[in-house]
């Protein structure tokens, strides 16, 4: 493991890169070149991350892989949420990486979502769909097919239409990247993930104290265990921070902390 971050040009041609994205890598070069022409013009990504996009963004996006690997393992749908997607970190890899889950790419801003739309047609992925909502709205999509005293926001957030459509059912596994706190995050997200499901999210070194301020918030929405796991990037690079917190399954009280 370094602290040192390498440049693209250290690991366009290091074997790292076929050992984490395998099969997907074709993909992942075809979005690593296109952010590389086009992310920071469009403000998806900061000038000083040009020239270090696989390991800044798109190495680090691949650890929740086996994350999400874990939580929708054995189940009839594998379906999996990312919020707030912005340059496409880490859903849009992750779906790469993993064919046989469906991703719903959840972002609120228009020319996020055709960019995003552009790299799903540009890399060939077919199991994504990018949904531009805001978090509350998607939640007011599957509150609409709840009971009344299950719903989780307000009664007047208005669900667009596209929105109901697409958002039927909560989600074996939610994702997201720097998106805000737990203390925020929480709220956004566990609504979505379905009972026995995960919150998968990337955190960075303040993630442990980021779940015990959000305790209360957590256990509120139905989540149980919060942890941090450390995780791999690949051989040589630094380790990630990935926050895992389990939604109570159906008929089961949280069991006390």
């Amino acid at each position: 493991m370094s602290d040192e971050i390498h440049t693209d040009e250290q690991l366009a041609d290091s074997p790292v890169l076929e050992a984490t994205f395998g099969d997907a890598l074709d993909a992942m070069r075809v979005f690593h070149g296109k952010l590389a022409q086009e992310g920071e013009p469009r403000g998806l990504i900061g000038p000083r991350d040009v020239d270090i996009l696989w390991e800044r963004h798109l190495l680090n996006s691949a650890a929740v892989v086996p994350f999400i690997r874990e939580a929708t393992e054995g189940r009839q749908f594998k379906t999996v949420a990312d919020i707030g997607s912005g340059g496409g970190f880490p859903g849009l890899v992750a779906a790469a990486m993993l064919p046989d889950c469906a991703f719903t790419l959840i972002e609120p801003m228009e020319r996020r979502c055709e960019w995003l739309a552009e790299c799903v047609e540009a890399m060939g992925v077919r199991n994504v769909t990018v949904v531009r909502a805001r978090a509350e709205e998607a939640i007011a999509a599957l509150d609409e097919r709840r009971p009344a005293a299950k719903r989780h926001v307000k009664a007047s957030v208005v669900v667009p239409e596209e929105v109901y459509e697409t958002i039927r059912h909560p989600f074996a596994a939610v994702t997201c990247r720097a998106v805000a706190p737990l203390t925020k995050l929480a709220g956004w997200t566990l609504p979505l993930v379905e009972p026995g499901g995960e919150l998968i999210a990337l955190k960075g070194r303040s993630a442990q104290a980021e779940i015990d301020k959000a305790r209360k918030v957590i256990a509120q929405y139905g989540g149980v265990r919060p942890r941090v796991v450390t995780a791999p990037v690949a051989e040589g690079l630094e380790d990630t921070r990935v926050v895992v917190i389990n939604k109570k399954a159906a008929g089961k009280k949280a069991a006390k902390r």
